[in-house]
């Protein structure tokens, strides 16, 4: 396409960011990944933001099998099922409904044969979902670390390891409890690299994690623990299965960030847009990653490298915040990326960019993400904000909703984590 407006790069970057959600959609492809039907029971466990959308699948793909089982999904996840029950809780920081919901998965699963199959149907979320406290723990200690590690600016795969530590479902726990029965699950990917130990902290696969891991991570990031859950991190009586174990369990991932990012490449392809993937399982400061990209944006514009004009910039992983003490803004990491990005870019023409967690949800907020235009730190100052000031204060949320930039999707009941695109002409 020539003479890009700012309608129609907008236009042009929300097709792509949908078609990067439909990508990941478990009605469409999980039929394809079932293993084969039970000679015993089957009885379906999950949890996750998509955990009820993928009962729902299963159902209709195995109409002739009778199954029972239990999964848990975060509030306004649900999807109508006829025999796999849903329990909504809530996400990010487990409430009661995750703990009872955890423990009456891992019951769900006890007193099993061999001839019987366990399907465990996994996604984005599980970690607070899933919320059944290692011995000694409570409700309100689990609470207390996930609001402590949500903050911290460790990464992902950081957080799950601290959390399957003081957890009696995780890392691989529910597996074990579920032995001898076959167990397989499926999972869609949210995480950098695809790590089936890390996706929902690993319930179902050993764990290669330690205690002494889960101490260095607490200590790196200066993570405020009460002494008693420090105590449990020391104690090293209860270790997680390791790799090697949980023979009976296999893994098989339905849907994964690269295949959305894939196919949001082959949306701008077909408009003419020459698209390079950069990475599926991007980490870091969410407002530093937005200078970078700006920079490699920049380049292509002037410079037309590493590719030339109309490019599209597509690159997917989980960036983190690092919320200071007394920190009262509202924003996810995808809208602080997108202010970071605005700032570093300074109103250069021609450039505009879209990013979006996939599950409809940025952080704990209302929208998905948001649009970043030429105009947006002009516009932004023209309604009273200053841009610097916001991103300090991490309140990039109010900034894109005064300039309604916001991309608002609802929940997608999917999740392969976020999905940025920046367009260049």
């Amino acid at each position: 396409m020539d003479n890009w407006t700012d309608a129609t790069a907008r236009a042009a970057l929300h097709r792509i960011f949908v078609a990067s959600i439909a990508a990941a959609d478990p009605r469409a492809m999980l039929a394809d990944h079932l293993p084969d039907k039970p000679k015993g029971h089957c009885v379906v466990v999950g949890a996750g933001k998509s955990a009820a959308v993928m009962a729902a699948a299963l159902e209709d793909a195995w109409s002739d099998v009778p199954l029972s089982g239990i999964v848990v999904t975060r509030y306004g996840h649900s999807v109508p099922t006829r025999f796999i029950e849903v329990v909504e809780a809530n996400h990010p920081l487990p409430d009661a409904n995750s703990l009872d919901g955890a423990r009456r998965v891992m019951e769900a699963v006890q007193g099993l044969s061999a001839n019987d199959l366990v399907i465990a149907l996994i996604s984005g979320g599980g970690s607070s979902l899933l919320a059944l406290p290692a011995p000694g723990l409570t409700l309100a200690d689990k609470q207390a670390v996930n609001r402590a590690l949500l903050g911290s600016g460790a990464t992902i795969s950081e957080m799950n390891t601290v959390r399957k530590h003081l957890s009696g479902i995780k890392g691989g726990r529910l597996a074990a409890a579920a032995a001898p029965a076959k167990l397989v699950t499926l999972a869609i990917s949210d995480v950098p690299g695809d790590d089936p130990a890390v996706i929902a902290s690993g319930p179902t696969v050993p764990d290669p994690t330690t205690f002494a891991d889960a101490r260095a991570i607490v200590a790196r990031f200066n993570i405020a623990i009460a002494p008693h859950i420090a105590a449990l991190l020391a104690q090293e009586l209860d270790e997680t299965p390791k790799p090697g174990s949980l023979g009976h369990a296999s893994f098989r991932i339905v849907a994964t960030p690269s295949g959305s990012l894939a196919a949001a490449a082959r949306v701008a392809e077909s408009m003419g847009i020459t698209a390079l993937i950069l990475g599926d399982a991007i980490e870091g400061e969410s407002r530093e990653l937005g200078t970078v990209m700006a920079g490699i944006a920049r380049s292509v514009r002037t410079h037309g490298l590493p590719l030339r004009p109309p490019a599209l910039l597509l690159s997917g992983g989980e960036t983190t915040v690092s919320i200071g003490a007394g920190s009262a803004g509202r924003g996810g990491r995808n809208t602080e990326f997108l202010l970071g990005l605005a700032l570093a870019l300074s109103g250069i023409p021609g450039i505009w960019a879209v990013a979006g967690d996939t599950d409809g949800i940025d952080g704990t907020e209302d929208a998905a993400g948001g649009f970043v235009m030429p105009d947006t730190l002009a516009r932004a100052r023209a309604a009273g904000l200053d841009p610097h000031a916001v991103l300090a204060a991490h309140d990039s949320y109010h900034l894109f909703d005064a300039l309604e930039d916001l991309i608002r999707t609802g929940p997608t009941l999917t999740n392969v984590n976020d999905i940025r695109a920046i367009l260049i002409a």
